[in-house]
């Protein structure tokens, strides 16, 4: 297996894929701007946060051993690094929402979808993504139980598959935050992961910087330039396409390197699930403040501006904190368990409790 190392260009990809998502929204905020401050090609963002989270579990952890200490290590990364910061942009909006004339644009409203978006069963917004990206946060471990000891599990795998290939058939359908409507997207990244961590395929060359970017280019052009159809963004080929753009940016080609693992796209990466989850409200306000006495142009790159420290903020102050701080309770609580268990023993201290890279968003 290869080395598990930190992939810089891969916090450009998200970068870049949360920049677009904020973009995509521009004209929902804005509607009185010209057609083409539309991007719509906020699906196709997610996506690639989709698969990139897949790649990202399996590469960090099918190689791992897995038992019951790694799986609740696991969990808990999973939970740390996602439910603080999303339940804080959870209930900013329930504020937002029950602000008499304010008229948020994705309001929360009533106990039930409260309690759906505490639960992260909610789709209000952006809200609509987190649901399965934890769902496969579970799945997950089934994929890494199969993969721990193929013949031992092999029954389960073959049940596994068995199920996708029904819900292939019936063309991955159900309510978008249910994990099988976007399984095949998470899968997509899975073996992209596996792949790369195999090196067993290791492609090199002037193509491979071209390939990442040109795909790239294609699936957001595309759509902008309307060259493909609006409605068909999530089926196979399209989550064949975003594994495959995970995979060449993991390898990172100087050409492609240069864009993706650029420091402005980086940043905006470390903060990006931040910028995901409370762009909508930061820039919804900014439009009620800036937008009536600046030009509407104007008031879009402050409001974006305003989106971008908002997010540095939350990440350093939520983000960041919050999930350095329940890593460590747990690991605190494991080495005082493990020393009641062995009294003898003296637990060694672990390194800083980091993920080496991360998902979205997540999702997003």
């Amino acid at each position: 297996m290869r080395a598990t190392r930190h992939i810089a260009s891969l916090d450009g990809l998200r970068g870049m894929a949360a920049f677009l998502v904020v973009m995509s929204h521009v004209a929902l905020l804005y509607p009185h701007l010209p057609t083409w401050f539309s991007l719509n090609i906020g699906a196709e963002s997610v996506e690639i946060f989709f698969a990139l989270s897949g790649f990202l579990m399996a590469s960090l952890y099918a190689a791992r051993p897995l038992d019951r200490q790694a799986a609740a290590d696991y969990l808990v990364h999973r939970f740390a690094r996602i439910y603080p910061v999303y339940l804080v942009a959870v209930l900013l909006v329930v504020l937002l929402s029950s602000v008499p004339g304010l008229d948020y644009i994705h309001a929360i409203h009533g106990h039930v979808e409260i309690l759906r978006h505490v639960v992260m069963l909610g789709s209000s917004g952006v809200f609509w993504s987190v649901p399965p990206e934890i769902q496969f946060y579970f799945f997950f471990l089934l994929v890494w139980l199969c993969l721990s000891d193929p013949r031992k599990y092999r029954f389960l795998a073959a049940f596994l598959v068995g199920c996708l290939l029904v819900d292939a058939v019936f063309g991955f359908p159900g309510p978008g935050i249910l994990l099988p409507s976007k399984i095949h997207f998470f899968l997509s990244g899975v073996a992209a992961g596996l792949l790369f961590a195999s090196g067993r395929l290791t492609p090199t060359g002037p193509v491979v910087g071209l390939a990442t970017l040109g795909l790239l280019g294609f699936v957001f052009l595309s759509k902008i330039l309307m060259l493909r159809d609006q409605h068909d963004g999530w089926g196979l080929a399209m989550a064949a396409t975003a594994g495959m753009i995970v995979f060449l940016t993991a390898q990172e080609h100087a050409l492609s390197k240069a864009v993706l693992a650029s420091p402005p796209l980086r940043f905006l990466g470390k903060i990006s699930f931040s910028l995901y989850l409370f762009h909508v409200p930061v820039m919804f306000l900014s439009m009620k403040t800036l937008g009536l006495f600046l030009p509407g142009a104007v008031s879009v790159v402050l409001a974006i501006g305003v989106a971008v420290v908002f997010a540095t903020f939350s990440y350093h102050l939520i983000e960041d904190r919050a999930r350095r701080r329940l890593v460590e309770f747990w690991k605190q609580h494991a080495r005082r368990s493990r020393a009641a268990a062995r009294p003898g023993d003296l637990p060694a201290r672990d390194a800083k409790g980091r993920d080496m890279q991360e998902g979205l968003v997540s999702t997003a």
